[in-house]
Formats: structure tokens, sequence, C-alpha cells
């Protein structure tokens, strides 16, 4: 009887005790699945039809979703579509919604959701900067054209909705990667009836938001901060392990590391001055990007109007110094489209039948230096270099300044760092002469950063416009043999550095960071830059 009764004491305890560790691990768990990261940039517009930078278009990749979404294998996998059909031209698109699509109010995402915001980022009263993404779909160019007889005629985007659930696409010409371009946030529904009642004010607090991606913006202290939690009624919120995710906005490298030290954050961005010091830390990881950083040269500006400066200006500097600079696995670039990045008949890289351009030295930039300044009839010159306020960024524009100081006579350049989103702003409206420029392509392509210098483009922010250029362009878009293509484009970016001298390339950007063991499934899509939190989980 007593060793009954020790045995049902001890069955309770161990009942009590077990109920308590189960508890307690749940708790833990739900603690754990909280990730913690820093930004050096504030989120801007969360319109996506708006200006998007490598900030905001993580915001929207995990607050949003399109018809397909880049999965972990850096592929398009089924978003709000779970499936499509593709005619056998290659020219028709028709995308299933899933009808357990939710906004976060509980109003489904319907096929309209797409139509209303393709048609608001084309429509020449609302334009996206990021229109020239869809011109792949039918009468999407023509839309934007004010030569054309569809100018501003958004109803005639080849592009409708079947049912509230089925969306149908025609394209102009086959478009091998359109399936990825639907992952992109001009891509992405926006629920009518919500966006007309906030108005100008949509996209500008968390108030004036409505979300169907894997999480919702919860909070957002701008200049400062802010977080997301896990989106209840997404379509997959079973498979999207993490509760919360809190980001603020860290501008100096050594505090960054100082918070990663002191496991106040989980991912860290090395600069160079920490990759010597890490390089051997078991937290460290290289990463190379198709990231391309360039100085822009506006046209607009007296001196920078003439071909021969901007020569010279291109070939005064040591590139070479830019790697030392940085020693993140950064390369120093005489192009604009990537190495190791797209890909033509036989596999063969883009970039090998032109391995870069303007390599002619200090004294070839010299002679266009003095024949410049000869045509010009000016005896000196002096520039404004409009670069970002971070401290990679400030290391790398005085050391070309420095550069081109020494080695171009009578040639005096002023830094002014600004903040990304007023920095944007400049560059939109042209209010530069130099610019510390960046881009990152959406697919894998030469399209995506040849495409910037057509005339009048969006992203022509340097006044450049050659007719042989747009040309080629143009003839690049509609030809369906992959190898004339790409010597069309090769030859386009041939006009563009050695002949025109529009942009002087600095680096071929690779990233060292520190990322704690624990932080499983994260993704950063190489070709946009844009990091995915679906997948990540925290794991013991």
């Amino acid at each position: 009887m007593i060793k009954q009764k020790f045995f049902v004491i001890s069955f309770l305890l161990i009942i009590i005790l077990f109920s308590g560790c189960s508890n307690s691990v749940q708790k833990e768990q739900k603690k754990e699945q909280t990730l913690n990261l820093v930004a050096t940039d504030d989120i801007g517009t969360m319109d996506s039809t708006g200006v998007i930078s490598e900030t905001v278009g993580t915001a929207m990749n995990n607050v949003f979703e399109g018809l397909y979404r880049i999965g972990p294998n850096n592929e398009p996998v089924p978003g709000m579509a779970k499936k499509y059909d593709k005619s056998k031209d290659g020219k028709t698109y028709t995308f299933y919604l899933r009808k357990n699509a939710k906004w976060s109010n509980g109003k489904p995402v319907t096929a309209q959701d797409f139509i209303y915001a393709w048609k608001k980022a084309l429509n020449p009263e609302t334009l996206s900067p990021h229109a020239y993404l869809m011109d792949s779909i039918e009468n999407a160019k023509k839309i934007g054209n004010k030569k054309s007889e569809f100018y501003g005629k958004v109803n005639t985007l080849g592009a409708k909705a079947i049912d509230n659930h089925t969306l149908q696409v025609k394209l102009e010409h086959p478009t091998p990667y359109f399936l990825t371009l639907t992952t992109l946030p001009v891509y992405y529904p926006q629920l009518k009836t919500f966006v007309e009642k906030e108005g100008k004010q949509y996209g500008l607090e968390v108030k004036n938001l409505i979300f169907n991606g894997p999480f919702i913006l919860d909070s957002w202290n701008h200049g400062a901060s802010w977080t997301y939690k896990k989106n209840p009624t997404y379509w997959d919120a079973k498979n999207v392990k993490l509760d919360k995710i809190n980001v603020k906005i860290v501008k100096e490298v050594s505090s960054i590391v100082n918070l990663y030290e002191t496991n106040k954050i989980d991912i860290a961005d090395l600069s160079a001055e920490f990759v010597t010091k890490y390089r051997n830390h078991d937290d460290f990881e290289t990463i190379q990007k198709p990231e391309m950083y360039f100085i822009r040269m506006n046209q607009e500006n007296r001196y920078l109007k003439n071909r021969n400066i901007r020569k010279a200006i291109d070939m005064a500097w040591d590139k070479k110094g830019v790697e030392n600079l940085l020693k993140n696995g950064s390369k120093a670039a005489y192009y604009l489209v990537p190495e190791n990045f797209a890909f033509g008949p036989n596999d063969e890289d883009f970039r090998n039948k032109y391995k870069g351009y303007n390599k002619g030295g200090i004294k070839k930039a010299h002679e266009f230096w003095e024949k410049g300044l000869k045509e010009l009839g000016v005896k000196k010159v002096d520039l404004e270099f409009l670069s970002y306020d971070k401290d990679q960024s400030k290391e790398i524009s005085s050391y070309i300044k420095n550069q081109l100081e020494k080695n171009l006579p009578n040639l005096t350049i002023n830094i002014k760092q600004m903040p990304n989103k007023q920095k944007l702003k400049l560059e939109g409206q042209q209010n530069y002469d130099l610019d510390f420029s960046g881009w990152r392509p959406e697919y894998r392509d030469p399209m995506p950063f040849l495409n910037i210098f057509v005339s009048n483009g969006p992203f022509n922010w340097s006044d450049y416009s050659n007719p042989k250029y747009d040309q080629l362009i143009q003839k690049a878009i509609n030809e369906s043999d992959l190898k004339t293509r790409f010597n069309d484009l090769r030859k386009a970016e041939h006009i563009l550095i050695q002949e025109d001298a529009v942009i002087s390339p600095m680096y071929q950007a690779g990233q060292a960071r520190l990322m704690k063991p624990y932080v499983k499934g994260y993704l950063m899509i190489p070709t946009t830059g844009v990091s995915s939190y679906k997948w990540t989980v925290i794991k013991n």
C-alpha cells in the first residue's frame, strides 16, 4: 500500500515536472522564433508601384506576395497562384489563384487585385518607375508611350481576370524569364477599395497598409526601426516558423558588429576592417553578388557633357584600390554586366568577349582630360560627388576623390553624403554631377543592366541618349536567337562604356557577413539582393 502511494505520488510528480518542462520548452521555442536584424536604410514607401530599394524590396517580399515568389533554390515557386498554363507559342500564361489566398483583413485575393495594381503601375498618371519590367506584356510599353495610339489606355493591357481566381496574361513575344518577373513588387496585387480609401497616405504608415504575404508589418518607427509579425491569414502560415522579426536601423558597421558580438542581432554584414578580424571566425561567410556599382556622370552638367572629360574620369583612378578597401570578395569592374551571371549558347559567360573597357591608364586619361578642357575652353573643373552616408561608401568616395584630384590637374571634387531616401530623390531629379550608384538585376540576363540607359528610360538619370544604343536594345528585346541577342547586347555595352563613357564602373560586389549558427533557411535572393524570411527558422 505504501509502495502504491509512493508510485502514485511519484507518477504525479513526473507528470507535473514534464508538464512544466513542456510549457517551458514551448515558451522557449516561441521566444526563439524571433529573428533580430539591422538595416542601414529606412523602408521609404511601401507602395509596390513606387521606387524600390533593397531595403524596401526586402520588406515587400515578406509582407506581400505575387503570383509566384523566389523559393529556397532561387527559382520561382507558387505564391498567390497555385499553378499556371503556358500556350505552345509561349505568349499566353493562365494563372490559377488559390481560393484560400487572403488579405490580412480577411478579404480574398482575387485576379482583379492584380489587374488593378498592374494598370496603376502603367497608368501615365501613376506611372511606376519599374513599369519597364512589364514591357513584355501586350501593349504595356505602348500605354506609356506618348506617341502611341495606346497611350494612357490601360484597359488595352494584355492581361485580364477571367474570373476571381483565373488570370490570363498575353505577351508581346515569348519571354523565358516571365515567371521570375511575376515575383517582383511591381507585379504584386493591390486591393482597390483599400488603396483608394487611403489615397495619398497609402503605403506610408502601418495603418495605411494591408498585407497578403507571410508576415505583416506590425510597427514602423520611421528612421529607427520596424517589426514584422507572422500573418495568420497567409495561405501557407503553417509552414512559416518565425513569429517575429525585429529590424533596427544602424548605419555604422562597428555598431553592427558590437550588436552581433553581444547577441543583440543574428546577422551582421562586415566592412573591410572587420573582414580581416573575423575571416577565421566560425560564423564568417562570403558570397559573390551580381550587383554592380558605378559612377553616373550627369550629362546635364556642362563639363560632363563632354565625352573626353568623362573618358578621362573613368580612366584616371585605380579601381583595384576599391578591392583592397572592401576586402569582402568585391572585384574591380571595368564593365556593367557582371561576371558569372548571364550565360548564352553553350553556357558562354556574357563577359567572355569583352573583359572590360577604358583600361588606358593615367597617361591616356591625361590626354582625354587636356583635350576635353581645350574643347570646353576652361582650365579647371569643380564637381560634386553624391554618395551614400554609410561607412564603406564614405571610404570609397574619399578614395576616388583623392585619386581623381591627384591624377587630373585642376579638378576639385566635393563629396555630398545623403541617406538613401534623399539620395534617390536627388538622383531622380538629376540634381547631381557625379553619383555613387548601384544596380541589382531583377532576373538573370544582361537586359536589366543595359536597359537602364535607353533614351528617356525611367532610371536614365544621366541625360544620355544614343539612337544606335536604343536600336540595339530594342532589337535584343525582340530577338529570339540567343546568340544574335547576346552579340547585340555586347555591342550596346561597348557603346555605353568604351565609346560614350556614360558611367565609370567601380566594382562587382561581394559580401562578407557573420550569421548565427542557429539561423537556418535564411534566403538572400542573389539577383535582387532581397532577403526572404518565409523559410527561416531558429534551431538550437
